[in-house]
């Protein structure tokens, strides 16, 4: 999906409606049945592809989950990230 069309699916929304990520996955490779686990949106982190076919692409990825998760998250990427604007789980913008 671009920004351009999650921007118009937002725009038609009532503005305090809460955002989350849901992850849909299969409980097993034996069965059909499926999982769906539900996050608040926490974080928008723009992502440049570094290798294959995508090299050089920027995509933004919505990231939710728990809190203590999110945090080891963003301390594991963080050297890789230098030079990128992204919104911290706890509303700051950090560069």
């Amino acid at each position: 999906m671009l920004v351009s069309e999650l921007i118009e699916i937002l725009k038609k929304q009532p503005a305090d409606s809460e955002v989350e990520v849901a992850v849909i996955a299969p409980v097993s490779d034996e069965v059909e049945d499926i999982t769906v686990d539900r996050y608040a949106l926490d974080t928008v982190l723009p992502w440049t592809e570094e290798e294959g076919e995508d090299a050089g692409q920027t995509v933004i990825w919505l990231v939710g989950g728990d809190d203590e998760d999110i945090d080891a998250f963003l301390e594991a990427i963080e050297p890789e990230e230098e030079g990128h604007d992204r919104d911290d789980h706890d509303g700051h913008t950090h560069d």
